[in-house]
């Protein structure tokens, strides 16, 4: 793997660590299986694209994604617990739904070009540093900042509700919390730094596109499979800073299948989606071997067997 892939699967493992910091509220602290990230990504990067060009500051512009993605969250909460639709039928109801007003954000194009225009990436490049580290520093001091305030969040009274509503919603519910405003502003959270996410990347990338969100899903549960595999851990804040990493170990991972080569053949880029998948029920079976094994070698010591 050369310097540059290298360099590139660490920032993309951090940029998209965000995303799946989101997914994991939804998947692992809600127990909501949310596919509106799928659009909300893109939701992210649209707004963003559309406040840079009409010449907002492009930190700023990264201010009403967020608010976007927020909002639509929240549709998919209310979809859920005020109209009782299936979570998983309401997730994709507003992801099918975001296609549309994507499109309509971005003024009817499929997608919406940055090139030339300002960045969060231009202070950092003023510094004269590297070109393989610019991106990489912004994106480590927003994943520090995001996962601190993350895990202050699910340390307060309002974190705990969350943890609980995923946990067990009928005895926190008689507690006196609502449930309902917890699932709400829960799965708006998560959009919300989904959609922070996008707009760094389409920042990052130089363009915002409708297909961009496409597969967002499936990465933000390859990260939380990948970190919760390796660093298996109970406390709070490793548990956080796992998702990030296992972000960063699949992009590494996929950059290294990409570049493997075997008898002469290698792995293209649309083999994407086959190696995650490969990488994902390898994170799944793994933990479950291990297990296994580890009851055999047991069960044989206590047998007195060698």
């Amino acid at each position: 793997m050369s310097l540059y892939a290298f360099s590139g699967a660490i920032e993309l493992g951090l940029v998209y660590g965000l995303m799946a910091l989101g997914v994991y509220i939804t998947f692992r602290v809600l127990d909501f299986p949310d596919l509106t990230v799928d659009g909300s990504l893109t939701l992210g990067a649209a707004v963003t694209a559309v406040c840079i060009t009409k010449g907002l500051n492009p930190f700023l512009a990264l201010v009403p994604a967020m608010a976007a993605g927020f909002l639509a969250g929240t549709v998919t909460g209310f979809l859920t617990t005020k109209l009782r639709i299936l979570h998983l039928l309401s997730s994709i109801l507003t992801m099918t739904a975001l296609y549309s007003v994507n499109i309509r954000v971005m003024g009817g194009r499929p997608n919406i070009a940055l090139l030339g225009r300002p960045t969060v990436f231009d202070p950092i490049r003023a510094l004269d540093v590297s070109p393989y580290l610019v991106s990489n520093i912004l994106f480590l001091a927003l994943v520090a900042a995001v996962v601190a305030a993350l895990v202050w969040l699910i340390r307060t009274e309002y974190g705990q509700a969350l943890l609980a509503t995923g946990a067990n919603p009928k005895m926190i519910t008689s507690l006196g919390v609502n449930t309902h405003f917890t699932v709400i502003t829960g799965v708006g959270i998560s959009n919300a730094l989904v959609a922070l996410s996008g707009g760094l990347i389409a920042q990052n990338q130089g363009t915002a596109d409708v297909g961009m969100g496409v597969g967002t899903i499936v990465a933000g549960l390859a990260s939380i499979v990948v970190g919760e595999t390796i660093f298996n851990s109970r406390r709070i804040t490793t548990i956080v800073i796992s998702v990030v990493l296992g972000s960063v170990i699949y992009r590494l991972a996929i950059a290294a299948a990409l570049s493997f080569r075997v008898a002469g053949h290698s792995f293209e880029a649309s083999d994407l989606k086959l190696l995650t998948t490969v990488l994902v029920v390898a994170s799944l079976v793994l933990p479950r071997v291990r297990k296994s094994l580890r009851a055999r070698s047991g069960a044989a010591a206590r047998n007195g067997r060698p």
